[in-house]
């Protein structure tokens, strides 16, 4: 009995030395200096030039801002199989190696690398990031991105890529690598010249959206002022917030830019020029005419275009049987579409060797059934309204129902004045006189009311008298 007694209480006792031991061994994970605490690891400001050999397994936010950090060797992370946040900001960050986050975790959603020393953004960078969703590389010196240097970050919802030094960016990488849920691009104040239309016009309406493009080095052109106009016109914060900062460089000149807004008299002869821009989906009422542009980075170079419809019909110029016409620019015009052509429809531009494609999904909707009889209804009620109006008049002026007698001529004054004096005393002789409306009171010998608006065909008592 006394043994088993004693036997139990040592259970205390050796649970209380296992959990001594395991938070001695996790706290020695901890790198020196550094402060963990939880599931959070924080190195800021150590002055560390890699990133440390020994981290705990549990940390799920990783701090090495401000270090000296200068490239990032294969399996540096290696075994952090919790890691969803990672900040590497102000670091000499030049080269990420190929596997530099392979082993690591694969729930890692934020990345900061903003404030270092990039130069390119490589396939082998981001590739085992797949779970990535927000990624921060603004405030490095990257000139160049490859096109397929996103193309595994499928989950990426925001890239932040402004002040840099880029020259061009792989627009249709992020049409045909299906960031789908990719609804910010921020590559303002870089370096570009020019923008890739036909590309952007081809991005999904959301991230256009969000596509910052403004403090960068564009040449001043009618293209890209229409197409900022249009998204100014639909409300985009990318332009709301940043009117002025969206100016261009008269024939490229520095010092000579000029803002797409507040200098719009510059931009008044691109009325007639300005290359047209094709919405990716376009909704329209059964029986209205619709015009589709094809706008695909051939545009403008001689292309041969052709279109094939959701039935997988093949349209080329200058139509079909009359119900779809097409010209030599690419335009698709249709007459009166019905909700049988709504649908995908592709457009292929051909160069030589070169093909680009572009895709708008139409939407017929169908007509409310009050639309046919509309117009005449109106014009009846209106008809209507006429012919009663004129019978009307005519009624007025030919048909009166009643005619009036003459009214009788009126009494001398004196007359008037002896009579009603003798009935009613002076007081009401100069009251009647001077009163226009009859009195109020209608008792008294001799005294009678007639109404003026009343008329009768037989002459009344007062006219006998």
């Amino acid at each position: 009995m006394l043994a088993a007694v004693l036997q139990r209480a040592q259970w205390p006792v050796v649970v209380l030395m296992v959990c001594v031991r395991l938070s001695a061994v996790r706290g020695a994970a901890c790198p020196p200096r550094c402060l963990c605490t939880a599931d959070i690891l924080s190195c800021p400001a150590l002055d560390l030039d890699r990133v440390p050999a020994a981290l705990p397994a549990y940390a799920a936010t990783l701090d090495l801002n401000h270090n000296r950090i200068q490239q990032l060797e294969p399996g540096a992370f290696q075994g952090l199989l919790q890691l969803e946040v990672l900040r590497l900001a102000h670091n000499q960050l030049s080269a990420i190696r190929p596997g530099a986050f392979r082993n690591s975790s694969g729930r890692l959603r934020h990345l900061d690398l903003s404030s270092n020393q990039l130069l390119v953004l490589k396939q082998s960078d981001f590739q085992e990031l797949a779970a990535l969703e927000e990624l921060l590389l603004f405030n490095n010196r990257i000139k160049h991105v490859e096109s397929t240097a996103l193309s595994g970050l499928t989950g990426l919802r925001k890239a932040y890529l402004s002040h840099n030094r880029l020259t061009n960016f792989p627009f249709f990488s992020i049409r045909t690598d299906g960031h789908r849920q990719l609804t910010l691009l921020d590559l303002s104040s870089n370096r570009l010249p020019k923008l890739p239309l036909a590309d952007i016009s081809g991005l999904p309406p959301a991230l256009q959206e969000g596509l910052y493009l403004h403090n960068n080095s564009l040449v001043c052109d009618c293209a890209m002022f229409s197409l900022f106009r249009l998204w100014d016109q639909k409300g985009f914060a990318s332009v709301r917030f940043f009117r002025q900062e969206h100016v261009c460089l008269v024939a490229g000149v520095q010092r000579s830019g000029i803002s797409f807004f507040l200098h719009q008299r510059y931009f008044e002869p691109c009325n007639m020029t300005a290359t047209p821009q094709q919405e990716a989906s376009v909704s329209v009422k059964a029986g209205a005419p619709l015009l589709l542009h094809c706008v695909t980075s051939l545009s403008g170079r001689g292309a041969v275009f052709f279109w094939l419809t959701p039935q997988l019909e093949y349209v080329a110029p200058p139509g079909n049987n009359g119900s779809i016409r097409m010209f030599a620019n690419g335009s698709l015009a249709m007459a009166a579409p019905q909700e049988r052509d709504s649908g995908i429809y592709v457009c292929v531009a051909q160069v030589r060797r070169l093909n680009d494609s572009r895709e708008v999904n139409v939407t017929v909707l169908p007509r409310p059934a009050t639309d046919a009889t509309e117009p005449f209804n109106t014009g009846f009620t209106t008809l209507l309204g006429c012919v009663v109006s004129l019978l009307l008049v005519l009624v007025y002026l030919y048909l009166t129902p009643c005619r009036c007698p003459p009214w009788p001529r009126p009494r001398p004054l004196a007359a008037t004045a002896q009579s009603q004096g003798k009935e009613g005393g002076a007081g009401s002789a100069q009251s009647s006189i001077l009163t226009p409306t009859p009195p109020a009171s209608t008792e008294g010998p001799g005294r009678k009311i007639y109404p003026s608006h009343r008329c009768s065909s037989q002459p009344s008592d007062s006219l006998h008298q």
